[in-house]
């Protein structure tokens, strides 16, 4: 009887861990989008040559993030949100874009991706099969996807680019379940910064993809 007892309270206890890891990762999340939204405003004017230098910084800051959680927690939040708000530079001149030429193509990829971050995410934390080979092939999904982009950068292929923004729906939804599954998992505490870097990266990507389809920008390249 009690090692009943105490089984219960190490289930009760490791539940807890995990509620308070995913509450806290979810909260940065919405930090982080709202430094990516403060960034995209005070870019607004900003030319797109400028922005490429702020997706740099961002991707330095991001690698910054996995090294300094391990030692000082804060730091690595205040990273999270430096790469939050060099993102937001960085995207700036294309929200401005669409902000003028097409709002509802920004306002119907925002629903979206709400939608489809709520539904894989779901799956993704409530599912016990085992994702991390998913997550193996994911990564050589993206690897081929960045080469197709390329490709497509360079040679005008018929909606090319509306092909390049489903299959990436189709690999960021895997990612994103693969992603709640370990923030599921996960009760280290220190690792919340890392994860929301991860699931912030999986909620731009696909805001991306879906702006680029509600846009019409896909069948028309």
């Amino acid at each position: 009887m009690t090692d009943d007892y105490a089984m219960d309270t190490g289930l009760s206890s490791a539940d807890s861990d995990s509620h308070a890891l995913f509450g806290q990762t979810m909260g940065l999340v919405a930090l982080t989008t709202g430094c990516f939204a403060l960034g995209a405003y005070l870019g607004r004017d900003l030319s797109y040559q400028l922005g490429w230098v702020f997706f740099i910084a961002s991707f330095a800051a991001l690698i910054g993030i996995s090294f300094a959680s391990r030692r000082n927690e804060q730091v690595g939040i205040g990273l999270l949100f430096g790469v939050g708000a060099l993102l937001g530079l960085a995207f700036a001149p294309t929200i401005s874009y669409y902000a003028g030429a097409d709002p509802n193509a920004l306002a119907q990829a925002g629903g979206a991706t709400a939608l489809f971050i709520l539904g894989f995410g779901s799956a993704g934390y409530a599912t016990r099969r085992d994702l991390s080979v998913l997550a193996r092939l994911l990564f050589w999904a993206l690897f081929v996807l960045i080469g197709f982009g390329v490709v497509l950068t360079f040679a005008s292929l018929p909606s090319g680019w509306l092909v390049y923004s489903i299959l990436g729906l189709v690999i960021f939804a895997g990612y994103v379940m693969f992603d709640f599954q370990r923030l599921h998992d996960s009760q280290g505490i220190d690792s919340a910064p890392q994860m929301a870097a991860n699931i912030f990266l999986d909620i731009l990507n696909v805001f991306t993809f879906f702006l680029n389809i509600f846009s019409g920008e896909g069948s028309n390249r």
